[in-house]
């Protein structure tokens, strides 16, 4: 394991490689750890006057969105440019700074740059439509204008993705962006907007302050929801989180886009290939520490297989490597911090309480990160859906239960509060079809995870999710204004309608 000294200046390196200037780091109040080992790995600034960042954004934003959309997508293309060549360098960044396996911190990064190709193509096919007038020598036509300043308030478990998910879109769409990154992940935040400055001097003339990060807590955050100039946020993190965000922007009329939590499920049917089950739910349950939004959380295994698939469970979970998230054999990285340590422990206690049957989440001490929150990822057999198995954990926690019929594992997985993302294993189309059409999530898979989402759909989840869809898909509309225009290119004045106002 790479010892804390090394750490700081391994950080250091790749910040200066990426394009953050050492005047953004050293001497500030905010003070960045790395999960790796729990100790400091360099001191921020905080941003003194957000309000004042917002203001100069709009300012960037009145520019900006009278640059064509095709432009615009140029500058996104040169980003995209920059994010392959800095792919390895802000990838291991991701890793020290929030802990997940480089696999998947690459694998962010190249979801950034998967979205940008998507965003350049998008920047030549923000259609509108053509509505046929009941008015002779009319036209009616819908069209998408330009919104406004974008706020992102990003979490730490992507530091990055998210941000990218949401900036790429708002910028073809011609908003310029504020972006609030989670304190515990400000450093990948910083490099990230070195590289989209790159991309931007290669660009040419392009607005200052098209895209700005706010470093700063809840108070930051806060800010940024409240500023009238502010015409969305998109908002990444805990139901708590949403429940503070949504009513502040509703008090002001302005856009919520908000991607909360999930506490997601699976059905395992009879007749599902039990090698490919395996697979996907070790991946699904303990990738990212069982840190992702998308993490599986609930497994209901039909009562007929339960005795083929469970005991192979328990092995993957004994076996399965923990350690440094630097190491290309470790697949479960370190918790973000203790808080998290100590709310996958109480989880756990509560699951014992109700009948529970634990195997592992003990902490793994490791003799050079005696500060770092390792754990074995838990395995807990439930006799039923109570206590903890309710409730999201972010921690790897996966609470397995039987079932005998399809209807009521169903009616068991939507029971719980968020809808985000979920699967089926089944080689029954019948039993697809029914479980693709029952499931009240955003997000229903067949024979695949509920996490590792492509960029091509749009990304979002229902209930106490929040109901916000960013990515793939439609999502772009969110980020644009909708407005109906009508033409009268004759010389008479006929009103809809058939109404007459003749003034003789």
């Amino acid at each position: 394991m790479t010892d804390s000294t090394s750490l700081a200046a391994e950080t250091s390196t790749l910040l200066a490689r990426l394009g953050v200037p050492a005047a953004a780091l050293g001497g500030g109040e905010l003070e960045a750890r790395s999960p790796i080992d729990g100790r400091p790995i360099a001191t921020l600034s905080l941003t003194r006057s957000p309000a004042a960042s917002i203001e100069a954004a709009h300012a960037a934003f009145l520019e900006w969105r009278d640059v064509p959309a095709p432009r615009r997508g140029e500058l996104v293309r040169l980003f995209g440019e920059e994010l392959r060549a800095a792919k390895a360098d802000l990838g291991r960044l991701v890793t020290i700074e929030c802990g997940k396996i480089l696999s998947e911190a690459l694998g962010e990064v190249q979801e950034m740059i998967d979205i940008c190709d998507f965003a350049v193509g998008l920047s030549r096919q923000l259609y509108g439509l053509t509505i046929a007038s009941e008015r002779p020598e009319h036209r009616m036509m819908e069209v998408w204008r330009p919104l406004g300043v974008v706020g992102v308030i990003s979490a730490f478990n992507f530091p990055v993705a998210v941000w990218a998910w949401n900036a790429a879109l708002a910028l073809v769409c011609g908003d310029s962006v504020v972006w609030k990154p989670s304190e515990k992940t400000p450093l990948a935040a910083l490099a990230v907007q070195a590289l989209l400055e790159r991309a931007a001097a290669r660009f040419g003339p392009a607005p200052q302050n098209l895209s700005t990060v706010l470093i700063g807590g809840a108070a930051t955050g806060q800010e940024l929801v409240d500023h009238p100039m502010a015409a969305l946020v998109s908002a990444t993190g805990s139901t708590a989180m949403g429940r503070a965000v949504g009513p502040r922007l509703a008090r002001r009329f302005a856009r919520a886009l908000l991607e909360l939590g999930g506490n997601n499920a699976a059905i395992v049917a009879p007749t599902a290939d039990l090698g490919l089950t395996l697979r996907a739910v070790a991946f699904a349950a303990m990738g990212t520490a069982g840190q992702r939004c998308t993490t599986l959380r609930r497994l209901f295994v039909h009562e007929s297989i339960y005795e083929a698939l469970v005991p192979r469970l328990r092995q993957a979970y004994a076996s399965v490597v923990v350690g440094d998230p630097t190491d290309p054999a470790t697949l479960v990285g370190p918790l973000i911090d203790g808080d998290a340590f100590e709310a996958m422990r109480a989880a756990l206690a509560r699951a014992e309480t109700d009948g529970g049957r634990v195997l592992g989440g003990e902490r793994i001490a490791m003799q050079q990160a005696p500060a770092g929150f390792y754990v074995r990822p838990a395995l807990v057999e439930m006799p039923a859906q109570t206590g903890p198995a309710l409730d999201e954990t972010f921690a790897p926690i996966l609470y397995v239960m039987r079932y005998s019929r399809l209807d009521e594992a169903i009616r068991l997985h939507n029971v719980v509060s968020q809808g985000l993302s979920s699967s089926i294993f089944t080689n029954d189309l019948r039993e697809a079809e029914r479980f693709l059409s029952g499931s009240d999530c955003g997000i229903a898979n067949v024979n695949i995870g509920p996490s590792g989402a492509e960029i091509g759909g749009a990304f979002g989840g229902e209930k106490e999710t929040g109901g916000g869809r960013e990515s793939g898909s439609d999502a772009w509309k969110a980020y644009m204004r909708r407005a109906t225009n009508t033409i009268n290119f004759g010389r008479s004045l006929p009103l809809a309608q058939g109404v007459t106002f003749d003034l003789g």
